[in-house]
C-alpha cells in the first residue's frame, strides 16, 4: 500500500504549474533530470520530478542529504551551478558528482512563507552543459522564485482560511489572496514571458526559438490557471464573478478568434464552427470568449480524437446561444450534476493539466449574465449550451 505523502510533498504536488516549469527547464537547458526537493538539515525528499535518466526517484523518495549538494545550497543560502564538473576547480574532486554520475548541475533555493528555506529547484546531467550562461541562469532563478511565491500564497491562503470567523475576515482574506496572485506570482511569470518574447524577436537558431515558444506556451498556461483561481476566489469569497457588460457588436469576431487559437493549439483535432451573431449582444465580450475557450478545452480533452468538435453560436429571439458539442463516451447521468462544481474532475486516469475550474467558471459567467450553462449527454454525444438574454438589462 502506497504511503501517504508528507505535507511538504503534497504542497508542491498541489501546484499545477510545477510540471510545466520542470518541462520547460529540461527543454531549455538539456538537463535530463530536474526536480523540486524539500531540503532540511537531516533530510532530502523529492517533491516533484521529471526524470529522463532513469534514476527512479518518485515524489516522497529520499536521499541521504549528506551526499547531496543541496545541503550546501541550504547552508550557504546560495545557488550552485556547474557547467562541467571535470573542468571545475572547486568540484572536480568532489564525491557527490562521482556518486551520482553527473557533469553538469544546478541547484537554486526555494523559499516558503516568511522566507524560510523550503528546498531547491535542481537538475543534473551526465553531459557538460552551459548552465551558467546569464540568460539561462536568470530564467532558472525566475522559475524558483515562481515556485516560492506559489508555495507562500497557498500556505498563506490555507492558514488564513482556517482562521476565518466572520464576513470581515473573509473580505480581508479575499483581497490579500487576490493581491498575492495578481501581483506577487504574476511578477516573475511576466518576466519569464517577456524573456521568451525577446528570444523570439531576436531570431536565433531553431532550437532557441522552439525553447522560447515552449516557455511562452507554458507561461501562458500558468497565467490562465492564475486567472481561473482569481475568478474562483472572487466567486466563492466575494459576490460572484464581476461583469462590465455593454453592447457588443463584434462578438462573432471574438468567438472566431478563440476557435482559431484552440485549433492552432490542437492541430491534430478538428473544430467545425458555425458562428452567426449578426446583431448586438449586451454582455462582457471577454467573458463570453472565456466561456467558449473553457468549453472547447473540455471538449478537446474528452472528445473522440477522430471526430470533430462542433461550435454553434446564434442570436435569435432576443437570446444569445452558444453550443459546444463533441463525440465520445456518454457522461454518466450521476456525474452530470457534478460537472459545474469547482475542482471536480472525472477520474479517467488521464494526466491533469489544469485545476478543474473551467466548467465552474463558465457556469458562473452564465449566471452573472442572467443566463444558464446546461449539459446534455446521450448515445456518445455531449453538448454544453451557454444561453443568455441578449438585450439591455
Amino acid at each position: 500500500m502506497k504511503q501517504a505523502w508528507p505535507p511538504f510533498v503534497q504542497a508542491v504536488q498541489a501546484l499545477p504549474s510545477v510540471p510545466d516549469i520542470l518541462s520547460v527547464m529540461a527543454e531549455m537547458t538539456g538537463l535530463r533530470f530536474v526536480c523540486v526537493a524539500h531540503v532540511t538539515e537531516t533530510n532530502w525528499t523529492t517533491c516533484a520530478v521529471l526524470d529522463k535518466l532513469g534514476f527512479g526517484l518518485l515524489p516522497g523518495d529520499e536521499l541521504d542529504v549528506r551526499t547531496t549538494l543541496c545541503r550546501s545550497v541550504r547552508a550557504a543560502n546560495a545557488t550552485i551551478v556547474i557547467d562541467h564538473v571535470s573542468a571545475d576547480d572547486l568540484f572536480h574532486n568532489h564525491p557527490t558528482p562521482r556518486q551520482y554520475g553527473f557533469e553538469s548541475y544546478v541547484s537554486i533555493p526555494i523559499y516558503g512563507i516568511d522566507g524560510e528555506f523550503f528546498g531547491t529547484l535542481c537538475g543534473l546531467d551526465p553531459r557538460p552543459l552551459p548552465l551558467s550562461e546569464s540568460k539561462t541562469l536568470k530564467s532558472l532563478v525566475l522559475f524558483a522564485q515562481l515556485i516560492s511565491k506559489q508555495l507562500a500564497a497557498e500556505r498563506r491562503y490555507a492558514d488564513r482560511n482556517s482562521e476565518l470567523s466572520d464576513e470581515k475576515e473573509t473580505a480581508v482574506l479575499r483581497e490579500q489572496f487576490i493581491a498575492v496572485l495578481g501581483h506577487d506570482i504574476r511578477t516573475p511569470l511576466s518576466s519569464i514571458l517577456h524573456g521568451a518574447e525577446i528570444l523570439l524577436q531576436a531570431g536565433g537558431d531553431e532550437r532557441t526559438r522552439t525553447i522560447a515558444r515552449t516557455m511562452q506556451r507554458s507561461g501562458q498556461r500558468i497565467a490562465r490557471m492564475i486567472d481561473d483561481v482569481l475568478d474562483f476566489t472572487r466567486g466563492r469569497l466575494g459576490g460572484g464573478i464581476g461583469l462590465d457588460a455593454r453592447p457588443v457588436g463584434d462578438l462573432d469576431e471574438a468567438l472566431q478568434q478563440v476557435v482559431a487559437e484552440c485549433q492552432n493549439e490542437h492541430p491534430e483535432q478538428r473544430i467545425e464552427a458555425a458562428i452567426d451573431v449578426p446583431g448586438t449582444v449586451w454582455c462582457n465580450r471577454d467573458r463570453v470568449a472565456q466561456v467558449l475557450a473553457n468549453l472547447l478545452a473540455n471538449a478537446l480533452r474528452y472528445g473522440r480524437k477522430d471526430a470533430p468538435v462542433r461550435v454553434q453560436a446564434t442570436l435569435t429571439e432576443g437570446a444569445f446561444r452558444l453550443v459546444v458539442a463533441n463525440e465520445g463516451e456518454t457522461i454518466d447521468p450521476a456525474k452530470l450534476g457534478k460537472l459545474f462544481q469547482p475542482y471536480w474532475r472525472d477520474d479517467d486516469g488521464q494526466p491533469r493539466r489544469g485545476l478543474g475550474l473551467g466548467l465552474y467558471i463558465a457556469s458562473e459567467i452564465a449566471h452573472a449574465h442572467g443566463g444558464l450553462l446546461e449539459v446534455m449527454s446521450s448515445q456518445g454525444h455531449t453538448a454544453f449550451t451557454f444561453s443568455i438574454p441578449a438585450g439591455l438589462r
